[in-house]
C-alpha cells in the first residue's frame, strides 16, 4: 500500500467522534480566533486587491466570501484563507525544525463544507484533519532548512482536509494527495530577503490550487499515487526518508498549537512579552537606552532574528515588520504594544523606532534552545546610559500551547479585531454560532461571516 492510500485511509476513518472534548474545545477557540483574524484583515490595500481579483473572475458560485459575495469553492478558499492570515495574527505551531499556520486551511475547508452542505460537525472533523496533516508532517518531515515553504506540507493539509468535507472515497482522495503534493513544492525565498505581499498569500495561493485539484479528484482524475516514497517523489526530492504510521494518528494536535497574544510572528511572542515586563518594571524610555540584546531558540534567530534569512534592520514595510525580531522588540519597548496598528506605514517608517531597532542585536542561545520546542524562551538585556543594565526571561507567552489562552481571552482578541466592521450584537452571533458549531450546518458559519462589512 502507498503511503498516500494509508494516509487517504486515515482520512476517510477518522470522524468528529474521534475528537476528544479538550479538541473540540481548542478547535472552537482556534476557528474563532481566525474569525478575529479575517475579519480584521477587511479592508486592508492588500486584501482590496486581492477582492477585486477575486470578483473579475467570479460570476457568482455556491460559496461565501468573508464580507459578503459569493464565489466557487477554490477562490473561496484563496480570498478567505488569505484574510486569516494577512495580519500574521493566527495561530501557530513549532516544531522543532519547521513552522505551521494551521488556521490556514480554515478558507478552504469551510468553503468544501458549505458546497458539500456538511454537518458543523463534519466541518470541525475535517479542519481537525487538515490540522493534524501539516503538523504531524511539519515534526516528521521539515522542509524549511532545505529552502521549501511550510506551505508544502500545507498542500497535504488541504487536499486531506477538503477531501473529508467533501465526502470523497478512499481512491478520490489518495488522488487528491497525488495531485496536490505533486504541484505546490513553494520555495522559502516567499519568506526570505525583502518580503513581499506574497508572504500572506502564499498559503491562501496554495489553498486554492489544492481545493482546485481535489474538486478534479471528486470528479474521478487521477493523480500520482507514490507521490511520497515514489521515484523523484516527496522523500526523494525534498524530505528524505521518514516513518509516520497513520493508522495510529489521531485528531488532537490542534491541541499542541498555540494562539498570538501580539501581533508578531509565533518565534517573537517571548520576546514581545518579555520586553513588555520589562518596560513596565524599568520604566524604560528609549532616549536612554544604549542597547537591547535579546537571546532566543535557535530557529528563532535564523529566521527573524537575520540568522539565515536575510536583514532585519531595513524595516520599510509590514510583511518586514512582523518578520524583524529587531522592529517588534523596539517597537514592543516604545509603544508598549504590538497590534495591527504597528504595522501601519508611519509608524513604521518613525524615526523613533527606526533608531531604537539598529540597537537590536540577536543570538542564539544554546540553553533556551535546548529546552525549545516544550519552551519558548527569550531573554532580553537592556543597557543604558551609564552602563546600567537591565534583564527579563520569558519561558512561555500566554497563548502558547503549554498555557492555552481560554475562550475569553480569544473573545476579547476578535472582539478588538472586529471592531471596525462588526456591531458588538454580530459579534456575539459569530461568537455563538462557532461555539454550538457542532449543532449546526457548517454553512451557518459562512453565512455569519458574510454579513461583516469593513468600514
Amino acid at each position: 500500500m502507498t503511503v498516500a492510500r494509508e494516509l487517504a485511509s486515515f482520512v476517510a476513518r477518522v470522524s468528529y467522534d474521534d475528537l476528544s472534548q479538550d479538541a473540540r474545545e481548542q478547535l472552537k477557540i482556534r476557528i474563532l480566533d481566525s474569525a478575529g483574524c479575517a475579519t480584521g484583515a477587511l479592508g486592508e490595500p492588500p486584501m482590496k486587491l486581492l477582492r477585486a481579483h477575486v470578483d473579475d473572475f467570479s460570476n457568482g458560485g455556491q460559496c461565501t466570501l468573508v464580507g459578503g459575495g459569493k464565489t466557487s469553492p477554490d477562490r473561496a478558499a484563496l480570498y478567505n484563507g488569505a484574510l486569516v492570515r494577512y495580519l500574521d495574527f493566527s495561530d501557530s505551531y513549532m516544531a522543532k525544525s519547521d513552522y505551521a499556520h494551521p488556521s490556514d486551511n480554515l478558507g478552504a475547508v469551510l468553503a468544501a463544507a458549505e458546497y458539500a452542505g456538511a454537518s458543523g460537525s463534519a466541518f470541525m472533523a475535517a479542519l481537525a484533519v487538515a490540522y493534524q496533516v501539516q503538523l504531524r508532517l511539519a515534526d516528521e518531515a521539515p522542509v524549511l532548512a532545505k529552502g521549501y515553504d511550510h506551505t508544502v506540507q500545507g498542500s497535504y493539509a488541504v487536499a486531506c482536509g477538503v477531501s473529508k468535507a467533501l465526502g470523497l472515497s478512499v481512491e478520490q482522495t489518495m488522488n487528491a494527495i497525488g495531485m496536490c503534493g505533486t504541484a505546490f513544492n513553494a520555495l522559502r525565498v516567499t519568506r526570505t530577503g525583502t518580503l513581499s505581499n506574497w508572504k500572506g498569500l502564499a498559503y491562501a495561493n496554495t489553498a486554492f490550487g489544492c481545493t482546485h485539484a481535489t474538486f478534479m479528484a471528486m470528479r474521478g482524475l487521477t493523480g500520482p499515487s507514490e507521490v511520497f516514497e515514489g521515484n523523484k517523489g516527496f522523500m526523494h526530492t525534498i524530505a528524505g526518508r521518514f516513518e509516520l504510521d497513520w493508522s495510529k494518528e489521531d485528531l488532537e494536535r490542534v491541541c499542541k498549537t498555540s494562539i498570538k497574544k501580539y501581533n508578531s510572528t509565533i518565534d517573537s511572542q517571548s520576546t514581545v512579552e518579555a520586553m513588555l515586563a520589562l518596560r513596565e518594571r524599568e520604566q524604560l524610555k528609549a532616549v536612554e537606552i544604549e542597547k537591547i540584546e535579546v537571546d532566543v531558540f535557535d530557529i528563532a534567530y535564523k529566521v527573524i532574528g537575520g540568522g539565515e534569512e536575510g536583514d532585519k534592520y531595513t524595516v520599510k514595510t509590514k510583511e518586514q515588520a512582523d518578520h524583524s525580531l529587531q522592529y517588534v522588540t523596539a517597537v514592543a519597548c516604545i509603544d508598549g504594544r504590538v497590534m495591527p496598528e504597528q504595522y501601519l506605514p508611519q509608524r513604521i517608517r518613525a524615526e523613533d523606532v527606526q533608531t531604537l531597532l539598529r540597537k537590536v542585536t540577536v543570538r542564539s542561545d544554546a540553553e533556551i534552545t535546548r529546552r525549545f520546542p516544550e519552551e519558548c524562551g527569550s531573554r532580553i538585556t537592556v543597557t543604558l546610559r551609564g552602563g546600567r543594565t537591565v534583564t527579563h526571561e520569558v519561558k512561555n507567552y500566554e497563548g502558547y500551547y503549554s498555557r492555552q489562552m481560554s475562550w475569553r481571552t480569544v473573545y476579547a482578541k476578535f472582539e478588538g479585531l472586529s471592531a471596525h466592521c462588526a456591531a458588538p450584537a454580530m459579534q456575539r452571533e459569530i461568537a455563538d454560532c462557532i461555539a454550538d458549531l457542532e449543532n449546526r450546518p457548517a454553512a451557518d458559519l459562512a453565512r455569519v461571516l458574510g454579513k461583516v462589512r469593513a468600514a
